[in-house]
């Protein structure tokens, strides 16, 4: 949900962007029959009656690539230059370090709830030499209820091997993203495209539900991303780099913004008019059933409501105190010895409890 805080943010769209051809899929109908009706034509090409794989097949191929480009790279784009949320990340001042918390804090949570969050973290925090001076269970207190609290861990330990590693500076090399703690494939790609302009197929939940709409024609991506998504998006990237930067946010934000998961706004999508979802008559999902999640009464409420006791205190918290916060008492030890397993709270002698003042 980051766009590039290159001077590339206010780029030209597309320049291979021009009158798109007719898109066409199969093999003709013969002469002497009168053609049957055309079937719904993806980005790729593809019809929307043809499978994935086969989508993703098409789109690999250099002619197919470039016809796709046409065909979605500079509607979404200038779709993006005109209705793009100013956020603090997106900003230039921002910088690396800037853009590699807000994909921490964005990661499962909402923008809304980031701001005030991400907003003293870079008052507190502006360098990541900043943040390895302080305890982990700085990162841990100041990580609020944002919610998975182990991100917290993960960019306290991301920011100490920056700090040791690269002199203080997030390193612009997808390799070395990559091999900081707790930096995975989606978030070192985002970082080297919203931060620094490379060109990395970028696939959060929003893009890979616009490439699936859009291209293969279905409602919903699968539950877990697939080799075939990543060809796919790979597939779809600009050839130029800062454009390659910019499709990767603005396919984010269309997804974020219009392309949602629950009431689309397809009367606002640029891409409306070549969507193989929508052409196809929007049919329903027919895949595996969609995870939800659900909070109340899991360990997870006990683990945040124990949490909540650590971050207000000022020094050790006794177990009698830690009690309190949950009725039933196998459920909050269960939840309690996790927090402890996962580094975030340390169990001291006494019987009391304290966020970690060391990395584990």
């Amino acid at each position: 949900m980051t766009a590039p805080t290159k001077p590339s943010n206010n780029g030209p769209s597309d320049p291979a962007a021009g009158p798109a051809p007719a898109a066409v899929s199969g093999t003709p109908a013969p002469a002497p029959a009168p053609a049957p009706a055309p079937a719904a034509v993806s980005a790729t090409g593809v019809s929307a009656g043809a499978s994935a794989g086969a989508g993703v097949r098409a789109s690999a191929a250099g002619g197919e690539r470039a016809a796709s480009g046409v065909l979605l790279h500079a509607p979404v784009i200038d779709w993006f230059d005109e209705h793009a949320r100013d956020l603090p990340w997106r900003r230039p001042e921002a910088g690396a370090w800037g853009v590699m918390v807000s994909e921490f804090m964005l990661q499962q949570t909402p923008v809304s709830r980031v701001l005030p969050v991400y907003e003293q973290w870079l008052a507190r925090w502006p360098r990541p030499a900043d943040l390895a001076a302080e305890a982990p269970g700085e990162a841990v207190r100041a990580w609020g209820r944002l919610g998975y609290p182990r991100r917290a861990l993960r960019l306290h330990g991301a920011a100490a091997a920056i700090t040791e590693r690269h002199g203080g500076d997030v390193p612009a090399d997808h390799a070395q993203l990559l091999a900081l703690p707790g930096i995975g494939e989606y978030t070192a790609a985002a970082v080297a495209s919203f931060a620094y302009g490379q060109r990395h197929a970028v696939l959060d939940t929003n893009v890979r539900r616009v490439f699936a709409r859009a291209v293969a024609g279905a409602q919903y991506p699968p539950n877990a991303t697939t080799a075939a998504e990543r060809k796919l998006a790979r597939a779809l990237l600009p050839d130029d780099e800062a454009i390659a930067a910019r499709w990767a946010a603005a396919s984010m934000e269309l997804g974020a913004l219009v392309c949602t998961a629950k009431n689309e706004s397809c009367h606002r999508c640029p891409i409306a008019d070549r969507c193989a979802w929508r052409l196809a008559g929007k049919p329903a999902h027919d895949g595996p059933p969609r995870r939800g999640q659900t909070y109340a009464g899991t360990d997870r409420q006990v683990r945040g409501r124990l949490l909540a006791v650590l971050r207000e205190a000022h020094g050790p918290v006794p177990q009698a105190a830690l009690d309190q916060v949950w009725h039933e008492p196998v459920q909050r030890a269960r939840a309690l010895d996790g927090l402890v397993a996962d580094g975030l709270v340390e169990p001291l002698a006494d019987r009391t409890y304290r966020l970690p003042l060391s990395r584990s």
